[in-house]
């Protein structure tokens, strides 16, 4: 008897979890690989059991996709399936002749190596958020706005008692609600962008009325918990010296910079602060996927250049929930069919496609609203950590630049060791193309995480399956 084909299904998101339900019930294997010790991803996070949470689904919206999700996950894994391996770091994913395999790490600790062998690969690895610096973004007391939901998420828990959320993108309404009901004062919400913006894209609204009315919902809650709504600020200072206190806040020109004497004090002991997304796509790198900008590009089938290779989901563009199980969907039909041998029938995901239509074209059209301001690196002194891995500050940079002639990222991480640390420049590598001037582009990475030099050593001796 012929062994049915086996798909890798890297991350347990919306996309991931759409891919996995998708060619599972077509008739092939599944293994879902995550670095989390439950599915669900950044969008669908549960509180631990431990903590009884009496009403999760209050932190969440599309809680009935969700449920089916994991039911049918559920299914598929008690009928043999789908196979489900939690708490794998994916470091490498290596592709030969006739399979691939997908090397990771084992646990909290990533120590100890597992190998998963497998004939094609989903990647549905999701992005993570954009951080620009200013002074004092280093204080205790400010974490990232994704940080902030996914504290209030998994943990149940809050970081302070009053709360600044700022930064940019759609991101702060969730972050900024969820916070508010959940007891916490939100002295305001600082949007450098003007979501007013967005009436102009009428062709992109009138495709998604679903999104305006969840936009409209956010504002009625804001309405209701007291929040403070200002556009077209920005936050230029965090203040405090054990903890945050306080942040400064102020207006921005049509140009994005700061306007001189619009400058006001917020007390608070959090600031929850994103500007935005960017998509993971180390291991698309690795395999020598061709990018679109920052984005691994996919055909209408989610297939990226490389044979055998799908991707989904945040990591070919930022685009939220609805669009990651489109695509998602798409990709496990698609990579079901072709391991099984037959052409893929692109009716059988019509209505997806058709979404994934749309919501491509409401995300472009927000991704030019919700824009960084155009000056936000003017506000980095030179005393402000940039780089917190190595801790660079601003002034090394610059003076990598003005006096030692750098004028690109590699060039600065050599003479400052600008991500060279932990993170190996993802979190500090837009902002020091922003003070350099030049364009954020990564260097390839021979791995997608630090890896132990045993596991190295050992690699490949030790098998999943």
């Amino acid at each position: 008897m012929t062994e049915r084909p086996h798909l890798v299904v890297i991350g347990a998101g919306p996309a991931g979890l759409a891919a996995t339900v998708a060619a599972a019930a077509r008739g092939v294997r599944v293994t879902l690989i995550d670095s989390a010790s439950e599915a669900g991803g950044q969008f669908y996070r549960q509180p631990a059991a431990g903590l009884r949470a009496r009403r999760p689904q209050a932190l969440h919206h599309q809680w009935r996709t969700w449920e089916r999700l994991r039911d049918t996950l559920a299914g598929q894994m008690e009928a043999g399936s789908v196979r489900h391996l939690t708490d794998h770091h994916v470091w490498l994913v290596e592709r030969q002749s006739d399979h691939f395999t997908v090397h990771a790490l084992l646990g909290p600790e990533q120590e100890d190596p597992a190998v998963v062998h497998a004939d094609a690969v989903v990647l549905a690895t999701g992005g993570y958020e954009r951080v620009l610096p200013f002074p004092g973004w280093t204080l205790p007391g400010v974490v990232t706005a994704g940080g902030a939901q996914a504290m209030l998420k998994g943990a149940l828990a809050v970081s302070g008692r009053t709360a600044v959320v700022a930064g940019t993108g759609p991101l702060l309404l969730p972050v900024a609600t969820g916070l508010a009901a959940a007891g916490v004062k939100v002295a305001a919400l600082v949007e450098s962008a003007d979501p007013t913006d967005l009436v102009r894209r009428t062709r992109a609204l009138v495709a998604q009325p679903g999104k305006a009315g969840e936009g409209a919902r956010y504002a009625a809650r804001l309405l209701r918990h007291r929040v403070r709504t200002l556009v077209h600020h920005t936050v230029i200072e965090a203040h405090g010296t054990e903890r945050l206190t306080a942040v400064t806040v102020a207006a921005l020109d049509g140009a994005g910079r700061v306007r001189t004497g619009t400058e006001r004090r917020i007390p608070c002991d959090t600031l929850a602060v994103g500007h935005g997304m960017l998509p993971h796509t180390d291991l698309a790198e690795t395999l020598g996927c061709h990018l679109d900008g920052p984005n691994v590009h996919v055909d209408d089938e989610q297939r990226t250049g490389i044979p055998g290779l799908w991707a989904a989901g945040e990591t070919t563009g930022i685009g939220g929930s609805a669009l990651a199980l489109a695509e998602g969907h798409i990709a496990g039909c698609s990579a079901a069919a072709r391991l099984n041998g037959v052409e893929p029938d692109p009716a059988g995901w019509a209505a997806a496609a058709k979404s994934r239509t749309g919501l491509r074209e409401f995300f472009a059209a927000l991704d030019t609203v919700y824009a960084p301001p155009a000056h936000w690196a003017e506000q980095i002194t030179d005393d402000t950590v940039v780089c917190r891995c190595e801790e660079v500050t601003g002034g090394a940079i610059r003076a990598a630049v003005g006096d030692l002639g750098a004028g690109d990222l590699r060039t600065v991480k050599l003479l400052t060791r600008a991500g060279m640390g932990w993170c190996q420049g993802r979190v500090c590598g837009p902002a020091v193309a922003g003070l350099v001037g030049c364009a954020d582009t990564p260097g390839r990475r021979p791995f997608a995480r630090p890896v132990p030099l045993g596991v190295l050593a050992r690699a490949g001796e030790t098998e999943a399956e």
